[in-house]
Order: structure tokens, then sequence, then C-alpha cells
């Protein structure tokens, strides 16, 4: 079908012509027969890589021109990041914006832009705050829909669709061809296209170290291992993907992988994506030197492990061809746009807590849909490293995609999701929330939600125990409760800190622990041999702790890991370099960062709670939270105020007899400018001229946990 022919605005038509769209391919051509044009909710069941974006834009574009918002909900903020770029249509007056941070806002800025970018926890976030623009929605895409299979962000998504099923807007579900996508389509009452269209042919096979067997074309004869699948492409003047399974194999997979790429490497423009990767932190820890030293030879590993300004330099010079290989954990997969003519996957079983196992097809088939570049190639090769060709042929390569299934029934989820219906007064009493549970994809699934009625009766019992419910007459939330559910924190880890909070004393390591025993902070892992030094912590610092759980309890094996948690936080607040963190606990900068960022949610949400508390040291609990924000002792904490300085200007200056507000302003300014350049000590001038609180008055504005942007 030619794009001419589809009955869209003819600005429409002439934008998408101007990025080289002429026609529609078949999954697109599907969507437009089935009504995606005519406002009819459609689920597009397709391989990567099938033009399942233009399918999204071709229905942002028809509703924003009707005068409705677009809101594309991203399962990653990177993926969220990445589509934010693709939707920028300033010539027709459309404004774009993308939102993935603070968990904690209405966002009422939202309402000046018509298309708004977002991730699940982000759009849940933003119905716990009800903003009035919701209510202007008319279309929401929801892209990899097949993630209500996901553990964690499935229950999540699922509550967002059946809150979404009530208010009539359009919405499109764009999925990976899976066994079941017309049980999804009829959930939603959407019209369902499924294709296996792809544009790039795609090949898939397996080495067993000999040859290289292929499932739609001749094979070819190989000796070695995955370094000689990367020389092959490389020889073909073509760039590969390596999947590995876990960080350490993919640093050391690349480090492999450098004998083949560094005779192809264009030395002189990758020595500065390698300086930019040692610039990204402070200090560059082992890891990053390790990672410029790869680049430099044409190859990188990727992996949750390096911060974000090294994960984009690797990303992009791959784009440009600069780097030839990358050797990566499977999370890539699942994230941005990184397709290479060749993919390789060392192996297709993880570990799962007790041993190893084969990995669901699903997730095979999503690597192996990198393969194939559709500008520069017309096929694309996935082989996976294997001696049992004929086992991975069967079950991977000619296997079935595993079903979808509802994983709302996990009792830590739902308790967060009851109290956000509850506190949002979406259910009334528990006959109106067992109703809202019967919409949702578990109840279309299973028929009926008596095997939850339990959980959700105990469930409500616990948030009425806890003091975020009162159930007197119907169901309503407390002030609390109400507060909870905003903060986007699991009621029981809400629970911990107030009643960890009551009456204590507050310091510095005690929060830091109290942040780290949360379920948020996600997994901090204690090995064998630091048991003992944790332990002699303890003993030591136990007077400082907040939360001390019974001993044999299931809750006093996670001291261990919040004990570790608070030391590496800590030596991040007394200004110790990401190089030193790594040498002691083995933390990467990109892990240390995202600790640090969870660190700020979290003592932002302990702030909020302990004002309704009306605890009398939320003074500490303060600047504990600056120095988190900034990585400071805590006498840095009137310098760091000042815009324009960070924590090693704030240092400089404290290290040069400027400890105060008044020392700034009294201080010649060729003596400022001496210590930290001429344009940042103008700027300080100017603000220590007024009153010092001026600065001081308002410590985190500003500051929320965040991270908007707005075209």
């Amino acid at each position: 079908m030619l794009l001419e022919e589809v009955s869209l605005d003819q600005r429409a038509k002439e934008l998408l012509k101007s990025k080289g769209i002429e026609r529609l391919n078949p999954p697109q051509e599907l969507a437009i027969k089935a009504g995606i044009l005519d406002g009819k909710s459609v689920v597009v069941s397709s391989p990567t890589a099938s033009g399942k974006t233009l399918i999204a834009e071709l229905a942002i574009l028809r509703n924003c021109l009707k005068g409705k918002k677009s809101v594309y909900i991203a399962p990653l903020r990177a993926l969220a990041s990445e589509k934010y770029d693709d939707f920028q249509y300033k010539e027709l007056g459309i404004r774009t914006a993308l939102s993935t941070g603070d968990l904690d806002s209405n966002d009422s800025w939202l309402s000046r832009f018509d298309v708004i970018v977002l991730t699940a926890e982000k759009m849940d976030s933003l119905m716990r705050h009800s903003p009035e623009w919701l209510n202007d929605i008319g279309l929401v895409v929801i892209d990899e829909i097949h993630l209500l299979n996901d553990e964690n962000r499935g229950p999540t998504l699922e509550i967002i669709i059946t809150r979404l099923l009530d208010t009539g807007c359009q919405i499109l579900g764009l999925s990976a061809t899976i066994a079941n996508a017309s049980a999804i389509s009829d959930w939603l009452n959407a019209e369902l296209v499924t294709s296996n269209y792809r544009p790039v042919k795609l090949s898939e096979g397996v080495f067993n170290g000999r040859k290289v067997v292929f499932n739609n074309k001749e094979g070819f004869d190989l000796k070695g291992d995955e370094i000689s699948l990367v020389r092959n492409a490389l020889d073909a003047r073509k760039q590969a993907l390596v999947f590995s399974s876990t960080r350490k194999t993919a640093e050391s997979g690349a480090e492999k992988v450098s004998v083949a790429t560094r005779e192809f490497a264009n030395r002189e423009e990758l020595s500065k994506v390698s300086k930019k990767i040692l610039d990204s932190v402070s200090k560059p820890t082992e890891q990053c030197k390790r990672l410029a030293r790869l680049v430099e030879q044409g190859v990188a590993f990727h992996h949750a492990g390096l911060v974000n300004e090294q994960r984009k330099a690797v990303e992009e010079a791959f784009r440009k061809d600069l780097i030839k290989a990358i050797v990566a954990t499977p999370t890539l997969a699942a994230g941005v746009n990184l397709p290479a003519y060749r993919v390789i996957i060392t192996s297709l079983k993880r570990f799962d807590g007790y041993g190893s196992s084969y990995i669901p097809v699903l997730e095979y088939k999503q690597m192996a849909g990198r393969a194939g570049r559709p500008k520069y190639d017309t096929q694309g090769e996935s082989i996976v490293v294997s001696s049992n060709a004929d086992e991975i042929m069967d079950r991977f390569i000619n296997g079935k995609e595993e079903d979808i299934t509802s994983k709302l029934a996990a009792e830590p989820i739902l308790r967060t999701h009851i109290l956000a219906l509850i506190a949002t007064e979406t259910v009334r009493d528990e006959t109106t929330l067992m109703d809202f549970l019967s919409k949702t994809f578990f109840a279309f699934q299973y028929g009926d939600i008596y095997r939850l009625e339990e959980r959700v009766l105990r469930t409500v019992d616990r948030l009425e125990e806890q003091g975020f419910v009162k159930g007197t007459v119907g169901l309503k939330p407390t002030l609390v409760g109400k507060r909870v559910s905003q903060l986007y924190i699991d009621p029981e880890t809400a629970y911990r800190f107030i009643e960890s909070m009551k009456e204590k004393k507050i310091s510095p390591f005690g929060m830091l622990a109290l942040v780290s025993s949360a379920k948020e902070m996600g997994r901090i892992s204690v090995g064998k041999r630091e048991e003992d030094k944790y332990n002699e912590v303890l003993m030591k610092r136990e007077g400082e702790l907040l939360y001390v759980p019974e001993y044999g309890s299931l809750e006093y094996d996670e001291l261990m890991p919040a004990i570790k948690g608070a030391l590496i936080l800590e030596s991040w607040i007394s200004e110790r370099g990401e190089d030193e963190i790594f040498q002691d606990f083995a933390v990467t900068p990109g892990m240390l960062r995202g600790k640090v960022e969870i660190a700020d949610w979290l003592l932002y949400a302990c702030l909020e709670i302990g004002t309704l508390m009306k605890h009398q040291e939320l003074g500490e609990i303060r600047k504990v939270r600056e120095r988190i924000i900034n990585g400071i002792k805590e006498e840095l904490i009137p310098l760091i105020r000042l815009k324009g300085i960070g924590r090693v200007r704030a240092r400089r200056l404290f290290s040069s007899g400027f400890q105060s507000l008044q020392d700034l302003r009294k201080a010649p300014l060729q003596r400022l400018e001496q210590s930290i350049g001429k344009e940042t000590a103008q700027r300080v001038k100017e603000q220590v001229g007024g009153a010092d609180n001026a600065i001081l008055g308002q410590p985190e504005e500003g500051q929320k946990y965040n991270n908007v942007k707005e075209e």
C-alpha cells in the first residue's frame, strides 16, 4: 500500500515522506485495514524490526491532529528516550515530552504537550496523582505489551491497562511474536494483527565448533568459537553483537573478541570514544579503564554496570561502525534499537538460584531478532554456540514462543496496587475492588478471580492493620496511606520506615541502612567471605541502626545486605571516588549511581512520611539526602547549594579556605577565580550578594527524583 493511499492528514503524509516513507509494509497495511486510523484498538504481533514503530506513528499523528493527547508507554528509560527522539513533529505544531522520573508528581506541565513518552512505572505514578490532563488522552500505545508476562513489570502494566479500559481511549498494543496474542486482543476488545513479515531475512543457526548449520539456508564450515564467528563477520565488512549470560562473561568475552576486532579498528576516532568513557566518571575504575582500552581496539562490553554516558558512547560508536563488535548481557535485546548483521549467542542457559536452566523461547527470539540492519542489510544471521545442535534447533529455532500469562497474583505486588486503587478512590469497598480485578487479564485468563480473593482480603486486612486504610464503612485511605501510594513505594517499606523512625535518634549510617533494607533498593549480594566483615560492623555500629529485626527471622537475613548497602552509600557521601568504592565493594559506577538514585528517592519518601509523623529530626534526614544527591561530607552542604558548584568545586572552595557563604561574600573575586575559574566565580558572587537564607531556605528545591525532557 502506498502512503498516499492512506486516509491520513496530508500534512502528516508529507512529514513521513520527508523521512523516506513512501510505501507501507504488510503489517502496517494490515494495521490500517484493522482500523488503526479509525480509532479502533489494535494489537500488533510481529517480529523485531518489522515496522511496528511506524504503525504507532500513524496512530499518534492521526490522534494528535484531531486534538487529543497521545501517550507512548515504553518498558525501559533508554527505549523511552529513543522514542522521544523519534516522535518529533514540530512542523505540524505537535509538541513532544519525555517524563520517566520523579515518581511523586502529577507533572502538570505535561498538559501543554501532545505526545507524552513514559515508562509504565511513570504512567502508574501519574494515575495515582490523577492530573486533569489524563482526561484528554485519546490514544495509548503500549510497546512490548508481551511484558505482561514479566514477574516485575507485568502487574503494573496490567493494572494500567485495566484502568485505561474504563476510559474508552484507543489502545495500540505492540508485541513480539507470541503464542497467545489473540488472548490479549480479546481482553482489550481489540483487533488483532499478526504477521511473520521481516524486511531483512533472518537466518537462525547453530555453531558446534566445526560447522554452522542454518534453518533456511546453506551453512558453512568454520573452526573455533565465538571469536571465529566475529572474525568471519568482520572479514565480510559486517558488525556483530555477542550475547553473554553475565556481566563478568561479557567483559571477559570482549577481551577475547578484541583479538579479532583490533586489526579493523580506527584508532584515531576510537581514542575519542575511549576518552569519553573515562571522562564519564570522576575517578575511572578498573572496569572503566578496561572498557576504554577495549574500545580503542574496536570492541566493547555493554551491561548495567556502566553509567549511562558510557553506554550511550558505546551505542553511538557502534551505530557509526567504529566499534565493530559489542559483547552484551541479554538486557540489550529488550533495550535500545541496536541491530547488527550477525548476532552470536554464547549460552541459552541461566542460573535460576538452584542451577542452570534454559531461557524462554521468547527471550531467545528477542536476542535473535537483533540480527539484520534494515537500512544496510538484506539478511541477518543469528547463531547459537552449542554442541547440541539438534536440541537447539528443535527447542528454540523451530520452537514455539510461550503463552503470555498474568503475574498479578504475586502478593507483594498486589498490595501496592490495591493501596493505589483505594487511595485514588478507583474502588470504594471490597465489592468494587473485586469488580475492578474481574476486568484484569488475570480474570480474563482464568475465568474468575476466586483464586485471588483470599489474597486480596488478606492484603486489605494488612493495609488496615498498618494504618494505611480504614475499613469501617467501605474502604478509604488514611492521610498517610494516600501519601504512601503517591510516593510509589511498597506499603511494607513505608510501614518499616514509620516504625523504625518513631522516637529514634537519626544518624546518617542509620538512615542509609534503613533505606538499604528496602525491597526497592534491589539485590545487594553478600558473599560467604564477607559475612564476618559485616557481622563485625553490626557489632560495632548496632546502636546507630534504626531497624534491627529479630534474630533468626526471615527479615534478619536482610540485615547483612542492608549494612553492606549502608557502607557503600556512606563511602559515597564521604567523597570517596568510584574507583575506591569499586575496589572495596566490587560495585561498578553504573550500579553505584543506580543505588544512589534509589536511595535519594527513598530518603525523599522518609522525609515526606516523617513530615506526616511530625518527626523531630527532619533536618537530619534532609542533610543525609543532600549528601546522597551530591556525594559530599556534611561540611560542604552550604556550598553545594550554590548553582554551578558540584562536589569537586565545593571541595576545592572548602580546601581553599572558603568554608561558608560569609567567606565567599568577603572573598576578593580574584581569589575565587583562582580556585574555580572566572565565570563560575562571578556566578557565585552574584548568588552570595544577598541574604544567606535566599540560598539556604529550600535545599531540596529542584532536586526531586526526576528525569524529564521537553521540546
